[in-house]
């Protein structure tokens, strides 16, 4: 069976309802994914971060394609691919930054270096948001909205060097539809857990620093940490 038809019969299968259709789509057209993940590299963004928007648009390309069209699939799905890379790209992220949020993000990262040359420690969220007048829920958004998200597979800060996807699934392997579901998770924490999630597998930082920045004891930390790890396998489970 050659490319077209494999894409056909699992296209088929996909349209039939079978979930894992889906899935051997992306992995059957991951070179393709690739190949136009690579022209968009350069730009600040991980390689592998493009690779798995490329990806969304890739579902969104099994979702709407019909063979009626007249075209073959992969020719469909490559302006939906580069349009979900470039859309990306264009808003900083997954989430449009405010203006606001920059702002607030920048009058943030001065006070803290002030704080730091005056105290010679970094400070904490309740004392960042005490010397610039920007309240917790504020602040917290705008130092995670702009934050650069690092890979998946980076090692996080302490305890025995897991990835954020080792932690996270119950399986070694995290597949790519996994990984979206997992960052629009996240997305629907609260800011306090989010930060969290955010500052531990993120920024690498370890616990007791995680503590520090938000005002928490270590053991506080610990306990949020593994709540908010059980809500978001629950959440990948419910879409898996």
């Amino acid at each position: 069976m050659n490319k077209t038809e494999s894409n056909a019969a699992l296209l088929e299968r996909s349209k039939a309802g079978d979930k894992t259709a889906d899935e051997e789509l992306i992995r059957e057209n991951m070179a393709l994914i690739k190949s136009i993940a690579v022209r968009f590299t350069g730009r600040g963004q991980d390689l592998d971060d493009l690779i798995q928007i490329g990806s969304i648009g890739m579902l969104k390309a099994i979702r709407g394609y019909d063979k009626s069209f007249g075209t073959a699939f992969s020719t469909y799905a490559v302006p939906l691919i580069s349009g979900e890379i470039k859309r990306f790209l264009r808003d900083d992220g997954m989430i449009k930054v405010s203006r606001e949020a920059k702002k607030n993000n920048c009058i943030l990262q001065k006070s803290a270096e002030r704080f730091e040359a005056e105290k010679g420690r970094k400070p904490s969220i309740a004392e960042l948001c005490e010397i610039s007048g920007i309240d917790m829920e504020d602040a917290l958004y705008a130092l995670n909205a702009c934050s650069p998200m690092t890979s998946l597979q980076d090692k996080i800060g302490d305890d025995d060097g897991h990835t954020f996807e080792e932690v996270i699934s119950d399986n070694d392997i995290v597949d790519v539809t996994e990984k979206i579901a997992l960052r629009q998770a996240i997305e629907t924490l609260d800011e306090r857990d989010k930060a969290i999630i955010y500052m531990r597998y993120y920024a690498g930082l370890t616990q007791n620093e995680v503590a520090g920045r938000l005002g928490m004891t270590q053991v506080r930390v610990s306990r949020a940490e593994k709540k908010i790890i059980g809500i978001l396998k629950e959440e990948l489970h419910e879409t898996g």
